[in-house]
């Protein structure tokens, strides 16, 4: 596999950048850059990708380096609201019969655009700044990048952070938001599950939730951090905390893991949708996860973004969330 670059920013204000040709590897290098790249599935044997070379800078210097105006050029394709439809009515019966409390079904828009697809979308990404995290990843013919508000995990020696990050409504109706029934519940689920995984490795903090607003959208946000008893690898963290309730299913278990990957299957979803990226450095290691992204191959591109269902949901607002964090996406590009 040969890929031309990637980049993470990181929650320091700095980005690490790897440029092609990647070696792929079962481990990270003791020392050294490596950016961890796979599918939702975790189904890659070797998912550290080892760049030739690499580089460091500040946001500031990537994003005059890489950055610009984005182009709105593309031909959107409305998504047909018909098979969507049909698989929340499949997670609802599920729901029904106590299979699962909650999964995460994916809608993706497609588009085609002309010109250098990787370069607009690059500097659109790369013009994006805090809380978001830029990611990226570039191949010849296809390639991935985003600006994700949702950060995995950071680890630092015996220190770990990680967030809870559900519940979406609109800037203008924060105030509803706040004290909605349905989006705290959905919220909640994701934040007291992730304290459940991580409470066996050490001191653990729940901050209290808050709302995050991002431009046009607001979340619910729930800080978490641990002080590690021990060192951890990060590849066992990984496989621990992926996926989050906030794109997997609750409870996950390799029946409601294989649901979900099959709904994902039917609506076309990017396999890296959702999936962890992030980077090593010289024992740090920062992962994102892989949302408000743009996927491309050639001059097709998709634009996929999930919804979080449980029995409270109701099918036009699940169907007018996608389109709010699809609009956010594409209001990157200028």
């Amino acid at each position: 596999m040969s890929g031309r670059k990637a980049w993470l920013s990181r929650r320091d204000g700095t980005v690490v950048i790897g440029y092609g040709p990647f070696t792929p590897a079962e481990e990270a290098p003791v020392d050294g850059v490596a950016f961890y790249k796979r599918d939702f599935a975790l189904s890659e044997e070797m998912p550290w990708q080892i760049p030739a070379s690499y580089e460091r800078m500040t946001v500031d210097e990537f994003r005059q380096k890489n950055g610009g105006a984005g182009s709105s050029d593309i031909l959107w394709e409305i998504p047909d609201a018909m098979p969507f439809s049909f698989v929340f009515q499949e997670i609802m019966g599920c729901i029904r019969q106590g299979q699962i409390e909650k999964t995460v079904p994916v809608v993706t828009e497609c588009g085609t655009v002309g010109g250098a697809v990787a370069d607009m979308i690059t500097a659109a990404m790369a013009s994006q700044i805090a809380p978001l995290q830029s990611y990226g990843w570039v191949s010849e013919e296809d390639g991935f990048a985003g600006a994700t508000p949702e950060l995995l995990f950071k680890l630092d020696g015996l220190k770990l952070e990680t967030m809870a990050l559900a519940g979406t409504a609109r800037q203008d109706d924060e105030a509803v938001f706040g004290v909605d029934e349905k989006e705290i519940r959905e919220h909640e689920y994701v934040a007291q599950t992730l304290v459940a995984k991580l409470l066996d490795l050490g001191s653990l903090n729940r901050r209290e939730r808050e709302v995050l607003r991002l431009g046009s959208i607001v979340h619910f946000l729930t800080g978490i951090s641990v002080e590690l008893e021990a060192e951890q690898d990060p590849a066992r963290l990984l496989r621990r905390l992926h996926p989050t309730p906030a794109l997997g299913p609750l409870p996950r278990t390799d029946q409601t893991m294989a649901l979900l990957n099959g709904w994902r299957k039917r609506m076309d979803c990017p396999k890296e949708f959702g999936a962890p990226f992030g980077v090593w450095d010289c024992g740090e290691f920062e992962a994102v996860v892989a949302i408000r992204g743009i996927w491309w191959n050639g001059q097709d591109v998709m634009l996929p973004a999930g919804c979080g269902i449980i029995e409270a949901s109701r099918l036009v607002n699940e169907w007018r969330e996608l389109r709010l964090k699809r609009d956010a996406v594409k209001r990157f590009l200028g």
